[in-house]
């Protein structure tokens, strides 16, 4: 639950900080010089580098996105992740969601590859779709592997892109709805878990990308 809250307070203080800095210049009457052009990113989550605390809620989260872009406002990209969950994904926000009675009873590694689309709409305002096949692995409580699965993940972003050093580097705050419509069944245990919830989404996720231009 942490690390949603310091997503949501650093979303808001970016989103803050772009829209001050853009009132500021209205206001003073400045022109901005064109920032410098680059045609790829390389791009990641804040989450990967949160990937500490008590064993047992760790996601060993690790997100890495490879943009091309096609034309000023479009960009293409590659997204490679891996992560490793401890309850259902569906679960909403409220108090289930860190709640160990539904904790599964080992964890379910997820890792794939997949492709992104982002557009955008309005000065740094974006949107951005994002689709990730996924292979499933489910661990017992011993960390030995008991079955397979596969789960087709989606998620659609809208966010600010904030560009800082003439736009070699920028941030991200964003937020986003994911959906996943193909997930297959795993072991009873953790179909047990999951048949608590039967949401195959999660609205309204903060986030925050980092990434660098060349």
């Amino acid at each position: 639950m942490k690390k949603f809250i310091s997503t949501t307070l650093l979303i808001a203080m970016f989103n803050a900080l772009a829209f001050s800095q853009t009132r500021t210049q209205a206001e003073r009457g400045t022109v901005k010089a064109p920032l410098p052009f680059y045609k790829f990113s390389v791009s990641t989550t804040w989450l990967t580098f949160a990937n500490f605390g008590p064993e047992k809620t760790n996601t060993h989260h690790y997100e890495f996105h490879f943009g091309y872009k096609l034309t000023p406002k479009d960009k293409i990209g590659i997204k490679a992740a891996t992560w490793r969950l401890f309850a259902p994904m569906g679960i909403p926000w409220g108090p289930y969601l860190m709640n160990e009675s539904e904790f599964f009873p080992g964890k379910l590694n997820e890792i794939g590859i997949g492709v992104t689309y982002q557009r955008i709409l309005w000065k740094g305002l974006f949107t951005a779709v994002e689709i990730l096949p996924l292979k499933k692995t489910y661990l017992d409580e011993n960390k030995n592997k008991i079955d397979n699965g596969f789960k087709l993940y989606t998620s659609y972003h809208i966010g600010y892109h904030v560009a800082l050093f003439k736009n070699r580097l920028f941030l991200e705050p964003q937020i986003h709805c994911n959906y996943w419509p193909i997930d297959s069944k795993g072991p009873q245990g953790f179909e047990e878990k999951e048949d608590n919830w039967k949401n195959n989404y999660f609205l309204f996720e903060p986030n925050l990308y980092i990434g660098v231009h060349f």
